[in-house]
């Protein structure tokens, strides 16, 4: 091979962009942009959870339902909450949507790297495609429960109005934001260290008793009194209040009543703000999980 072939392959060489790593430029929009991808994940994460299942996918519907059923007993028959609170059944249930979505992808996003090392370790893919792909498979449940509350409401005598629509979708877009930055912070953790795996069902014990899923917000602030705003300042308590007052506030007797007393004042300003500090929290967990993310690899 003659010199000037040497020099001229040297220099298209030399000319070749150097090969950067998915998700150390772009982070989440890489993500995105690898949409295929990220569809074929999610495909292979439920089919992964119902395989070899006599039921499948009718489990989306049992698991909330056995979940609402002892609520519903324990606190309101047996220990009579559904005197204190109307229609307690869709108070309950409306909450445990919110809850159980986002104690999912909190949970599953914070395995979802360790989970899929050998897909870590052989393609390079965005890393913060697992955690998002655990935040949408968790997401997808949502539509059977929404299912089953929709009825219940409708029985009811559910009346909606332009609010609900905004509540709901706002109270979803929080906990997608804030979910999926938790279980960035904590997928990367969970592979340097896996006492985070254990430290999130922890955790999840406060998220189910920190929001007012089975108390209203009335008896919540008659006993936090001046420390109500600790509540308000827990997005995902926001998201919850958000969901209740789309759902459970107009299958009362009386929304506008409900509304007025059960609920703060300026609920959706302060929805809007929790969905800011979300997708704040989304770009600092981007930034922490940038850090480490050259490291994963070597290290799961």
């Amino acid at each position: 091979m003659s010199e000037a072939t040497l020099a001229h392959g040297s220099t298209e060489d030399a000319e070749l962009p150097p090969l950067v790593p998915p998700s150390s430029t772009l982070g989440l929009l890489s993500v995105f942009r690898r949409r295929y991808l990220l569809k074929l994940l999610v495909q292979r994460e439920l089919s992964a959870r119902y395989e070899q299942s006599f039921l499948g996918f009718l489990w989306s519907y049992i698991n909330p339902l056995s979940q609402f059923f002892i609520y519903w007993y324990i606190m309101g028959t047996i220990m009579g909450a559904h005197k204190s609170v109307e229609n307690y059944p869709v108070h309950v249930f409306s909450g445990l949507i919110i809850v159980h979505f986002f104690t999912e992808t909190f949970g599953a996003g914070t395995r979802s790297i360790v989970r899929n090392k050998s897909l870590v370790q052989k393609m390079p893919l965005p890393k913060e495609m697992f955690p998002v792909a655990a935040m949408l498979v968790s997401l997808y449940h949502v539509i059977p429960q929404m299912f089953i509350l929709l009825l219940v409401c409708v029985l009811t005598g559910w009346h909606p109005d332009l609010g609900t629509l905004i509540g709901g979708v706002l109270a979803l877009a929080i906990l997608m934001c804030f979910g999926t930055a938790l279980a960035l912070v904590f997928s990367v953790a969970n592979v340097f260290w896996r006492d985070f795996g254990s430290l999130v069902g922890i955790l999840t014990n406060f998220v189910r008793f920190g929001c007012t899923m089975i108390y209203s917000y009335d008896m919540l602030a008659q006993h936090a009194g001046s420390l109500r705003w600790l509540v308000l300042g827990n997005p995902i308590a926001v998201a919850c209040l958000l969901f209740q007052r789309a759902f459970w506030a107009f299958s009362t007797e009386n929304p506008q009543h409900t509304i007025k007393h059960e609920f703060p004042a300026h609920l959706y300003h302060q929805g809007v703000f929790a969905l800011i500090a979300a997708f704040v929290a989304l770009l600092l967990a981007q930034w922490f999980f940038n850090r480490f993310d050259e490291r994963i690899a070597e290290q799961i």
